[in-house]
């Protein structure tokens, strides 16, 4: 028997509070029984976002967010910068080149976070960018782009707006949307919010709004202002994702019990315990600076692939972790932190580094990293 372990950047394991609610007989979306629920989960997403404006629900991946921040906000040929450190940088490119926006770039080398001076030079050099696009977490590269210092830029431009891909910083780092100025805040289920995937959240600011009142950007499935009109009866455009919002809830809950404060710093303090034990053993960390708390990526030793690595993580110790994304494949390897985590989990997934380092002959004294996460998970 091989028991296994979740500790992938999303899909993250489920609480079982969640599971047991999500269990229950379905309920139909248009019926009296549904609008509790979902007006409860639009109220506990404001709590998290940090934002008294609507969060919408959408059926769909985080990528799902991703585009209709796109296709609800802009026109082709507006102009876009889009902070492109990672695979999900490179996302954002996409997108909106895929609408016919007219994309610069401010591309940095994997594993560095954008310098928000550098936000501010391209803003003033073209004060024609509407929107500045972003990751919080770049899930691939394991970096936190400095939001708040960001967004303190971009709000003193009336003519531009923020969006932020919080997919995997979502619970994972504290983002105040409406005292930070962010106006467009996007989250995913299957993340730091402990859900199987299939939701997206959309937090969007009155400036936000204004900027969808004039985007001729084509649009369906993702249609805001519909979604926003039917979110304020308590209801999503289309059919509801019942069971997954129903969990959703349920997990809500569990935050709400935590805090939201004492969310953050767990999560800081699994992070950081992961940080030291990598580099206890001898490993380098991928991110040179400005450390997700929701990822670490961790370089391969010298000589080993780490795609190797992940999948020996997987194969012998039932550890679920992640590979490189990208131009990264092979050069690292990634351990989550993220949501339903704690101190074991960190505990586990540094002793299975270690025993398959060892089986893949890298000198590695087992227990070392061990040792060190325990110290400081300890305090």
């Amino acid at each position: 028997m091989l028991k296994r372990y979740l500790l992938a950047p999303g899909p993250t394991p489920v609480p079982s509070e969640a599971l047991l609610a999500m269990a229950m007989p379905i309920i139909h979306h248009r019926s009296p029984d549904f609008l509790p629920v979902l007006d409860a989960a639009k109220k506990g997403l404001q709590w998290l976002c940090q934002t008294k404006s609507d969060v919408l629900i959408l059926c769909s991946s985080g990528t799902g967010g991703m585009v209709g921040s796109v296709n609800n906000f802009f026109s082709p040929g507006d102009k876009a910068l889009v902070i492109n450190a990672g695979n999900f940088g490179e996302r954002w490119t996409k997108i909106c080149n895929a609408y016919g926006l007219e994309v610069s770039e401010l591309k940095l080398d994997w594993g560095s976070a954008v310098r928000p001076e550098d936000v501010e030079k391209a803003l003033r050099k073209d004060p024609n960018i509407k929107g500045v696009f972003v990751q919080a977490s770049e899930t691939s590269t394991g970096v936190y782009h400095d939001i708040q210092a960001i967004a303190s830029i971009v709000k003193k431009a009336d003519n531009t707006i923020l969006l932020v891909d919080a997919i995997s910083a979502l619970v994972a780092h504290d983002l105040r949307m409406d005292e930070w100025g962010i106006d467009v805040l996007i989250g995913g289920s299957q993340k730091g919010l402990m859900l199987p995937p299939g939701l997206a959240f959309v937090g969007i600011s009155d400036k936000a709004w204004k900027f969808a009142d004039t985007a001729k950007c084509p649009r369906f499935y993702f249609n805001f202002k519909k979604e926003r009109e039917t979110l304020a009866k308590n209801q999503t455009n289309f059919t509801s994702p019942v069971t997954l919002i129903i969990g959703l809830n349920e997990c809500l809950k569990l935050l709400q019990k935590e805090g939201l404060d004492n969310a953050f710093a767990r999560h800081a303090r699994l992070a950081g315990a992961t940080r030291e034990a990598v580099k206890a053993i001898g490993l380098e960390l991928f991110s040179r600076e400005s450390h997700s708390n929701a990822v670490t990526a961790i370089k391969s030793p010298e000589g080993l692939d780490g795609q190797e690595i992940y999948k020996n993580l997987r194969v012998k110790y039932g550890i679920t972790a992640a590979g490189g994304q990208g131009q990264a494949r092979g050069k690292i390897f990634r351990i989550a932190h993220l949501g339903y985590a704690d101190t074991f989990d960190i505990i586990t997934a540094i002793a299975g580094v270690e025993m398959v380092l060892k089986s893949m002959n890298h000198p590695v004294k087992l227990g070392t990293g061990v040792a060190v996460a325990q110290e400081l998970l300890m305090k």
